[in-house]
């Protein structure tokens, strides 16, 4: 098995089944929101946030949109408040595109806020 090393901040396709309740299941592109420093020190999970294609009324505050480029072939929004640790063996594809400056400032924004801090 070929190890992948995601970066932060770069969109890889992630298996997030099995799901449970309102949790954000399928095969779907994900964001890396873990530092670099952790990813390297081995970590076997990374910290990842899904992306949809859907936005519902009342869920603005917490997505941040991610426009279609390079190998992300539709127009997205991060799931900030879906944000979740994975094992690296769910990752597949990647990494499709890589957060702009802008979208990194809105992304951490938004988790400040959620999260409070």
């Amino acid at each position: 098995m070929v190890e992948v090393t995601p970066r932060y901040g770069e969109v890889w396709v992630a298996r997030l089944n099995p799901n449970q309740g309102r949790e954000i299941g399928k095969t779907r592109p994900v964001v890396v929101l873990q530092t670099n420093a952790v990813t390297e020190a081995g970590l076997p999970t990374v910290l990842v946030a899904p992306l949809t294609s859907r936005l519902h009324e009342g869920a603005e505050p917490l997505r941040v949109r991610l426009p279609a480029r390079d190998r992300l072939l539709k127009d997205s929004f991060i799931c900030v408040e879906q944000l979740r640790a994975i094992d690296r063996g769910r990752l597949g594809e990647g990494p499709l595109t890589r957060l702009t400056a802008q979208e990194h400032k809105a992304t951490r924004r938004t988790l400040r806020g959620l999260l409070e801090i």
